[in-house]
């Protein structure tokens, strides 16, 4: 066993002597050092509205049995993160005190109680798998089209605040002009963080509803009541959004700093025509004028910790080129993150690959070459978010296969958020590598006062380390477990000899400078 520090490394005890052929050692490849980056956001929506990614009506077996075999797939593909939607609706899919239980896990009436905790059992088997859980919750929808109030459950705050509601279309929203209902939204996400170990809450493109036309609004009386102070009323709306951002960021802040808040708007801020400093596109529909969702003034406060653009589009699309919002959002968060940097990841369209009007998706290398773009040096993309789960389940045109071996071929950390502590985390006190039928186990000690959120693990062919930066030679990230942390690397072969280096990752991503290497060979 060697122990590394960052200035010279100490042999303190060989822990295990095996036999080495060093003509059976493979060269390692050099292409992956240069095409893959070694911190990506690789992230797959499960949307539970309407049943689209998760049936209902599981019990507890059924349900941690579809979680654990979803996560392993997701797994073996290199996703390192899952977006599970929690409050599809004004409702919840874990046990709270402020909405009843969401029909869509039931399959019954709203409120009903599955007799299990959808979200535990999902923090859980995302983390023991090395991946991130963001709760995705969407703040003023309170039904589905054509869903009506009286099938709501009776705790339901729409049914006990029926002044918060307001319907458009054919739908019920809470009025987003009403000081109690930000208040109720930031208590509800209060109790969301305090509760669970989600690494993020994530909100999507569901502000102000997408316009109907020919019907307003129905806010006049709050805006009467509370928009006083602006002359317009989409100043006003923009406003409430505004606030709504900010007050949940210093909330989960406040709760758990680390926990990160994310959001996915629609892909247009503006159009160029509407806004000289906008977008070359020509969208039907924008966030700043039709969702009142004012993106750019999110980054510029630093009110958010990442933002996914929707850009739902082709390269080809003359209305909306992939490429051409693909670079408009990089001088945003290049140019406009003053208060804090903004991570930008892209929203990727899995949905339409083979089956969109847009030929374009016709091809399978559509979708890879997305990726791609995204990698560019001018690009500030720091990964993607495919939706969603059931369409990289489908794999149309193996688009998702091509993603696999060629583009998620090997395993990436998340981007880190250190400009909220940047603090570099010690290594691990002791780090111990025996010889186990499955493999080689790993057993991480760490009595260090303050303990890392996870463990990078580094493996290097033979007796001498490699690069840390190649990612080829990460093995997996683990979560640590309460400073006593156990990792099977089930894909080193009995008779080789490695070098394992083990890096501390802090809460907000930093890793560690210094290195806890064990070498097991001859």
């Amino acid at each position: 066993m060697m122990k590394k520090n960052s200035v010279w490394k100490m042999i303190s005890l060989m822990v295990i002597v095996f036999a080495l052929s060093v003509s059976s050692i493979p060269m390692q490849t050099e292409a992956a050092s240069t095409t893959q980056p070694k911190r990506e956001m690789r992230a797959a929506w499960i949307p539970t509205v309407l049943n689209l990614d998760m049936k209902a009506g599981m019990n507890q077996e059924q349900y941690t049995t579809w979680a654990r075999q979803t996560l392993d797939k997701l797994k073996a593909s290199k996703f390192n993160a899952v977006i599970f939607q929690v409050r599809p609706t004004s409702d919840a899919l874990y046990p709270s005190t402020l909405a009843p239980w969401s029909a869509y896990i039931t399959g019954k009436a709203q409120g009903t109680n599955p007799g299990y905790d959808p979200l535990a059992i999902m923090v859980e088997e995302t983390h023991k798998r090395g991946m991130e859980l963001h709760a995705w919750m969407n703040p003023y929808r309170i039904t589905m089209a054509g869903q009506a109030l009286t099938s709501l459950s009776a705790d339901n705050a729409a049914k006990k605040h029926p002044d918060w509601v307001v319907k458009y279309g054919k739908q019920y929203y809470f009025n987003p002009g009403l000081p109690e209902v930000q208040n109720y939204l930031i208590d509800t996400v209060k109790e969301l963080v305090a509760n669970y170990d989600i690494d993020a809450v994530h909100m999507d493109d569901y502000f102000y509803p997408y316009k109907i036309a020919k019907e307003a609004f129905p806010d006049q009386a709050a805006y009467k009541k509370y928009g006083t102070s602006f002359k317009k009323v989409e100043d006003w709306r923009r406003d409430n959004v505004n606030q709504l951002v900010k007050n949940l960021y210093t909330a989960i802040k406040e709760t758990k700093p680390h926990v990160q808040f994310g959001i996915s708007p629609f892909g247009v801020w503006r159009n160029k025509s509407m806004d000289a400093t906008g977008s070359d596109t020509r969208a039907g529909v924008n966030n700043y004028d039709d969702l009142y969702a004012d993106t750019r003034a999110w980054i510029k406060a630093g009110t958010i910790d990442y933002i996914a653009p929707q850009i739902y589009w082709s390269r080809t699309l003359a209305v909306a080129k992939y490429g051409t919002l693909l670079d408009w959002w990089s001088r945003e968060v290049q140019t406009y993150a003053q208060t804090h940097p903004v991570n930008l990841y892209i929203g990727l369209a899995d949905y339409k690959v083979g089956a969109d009007s847009d030929t374009a998706w016709k091809d399978k290398m559509e979708l890879p070459n997305q990726i791609i773009a995204n990698r560019v040096a001018q690009a500030a993309a720091k990964g993607q978010m495919h939706f969603s789960l059931k369409n990289i389940q489908s794999n149309k045109l193996g688009y998702a296969t091509i993603v696999e071996q060629q583009l998620y071929n090997y395993t990436a950390l998340t981007p880190d958020t250190s400009w909220d502590d940047s603090t570099v985390p010690a290594m691990p006190t002791v780090v111990q590598v025996t010889k186990e039928t499955a493999g080689r186990k790993i057993n991480i000690t760490d009595e260090n006062r303050t303990q890392p959120r996870k463990y990078v693990i580094y493996r290097f062919n033979g007796l001498q380390e490699g690069s840390y930066e190649d990612p080829q030679n990460i093995v997996d990230v683990v979560y640590n477990t309460n400073g006593n942390t156990v990792f099977v690397d089930k894909t080193a072969f009995t008779k080789r000899a490695y070098t394992y280096g083990i890096k501390a990752v802090s809460a907000m991503g930093v890793e560690s400078t210094d290195t806890f290497v064990v070498t097991a060979g001859e």
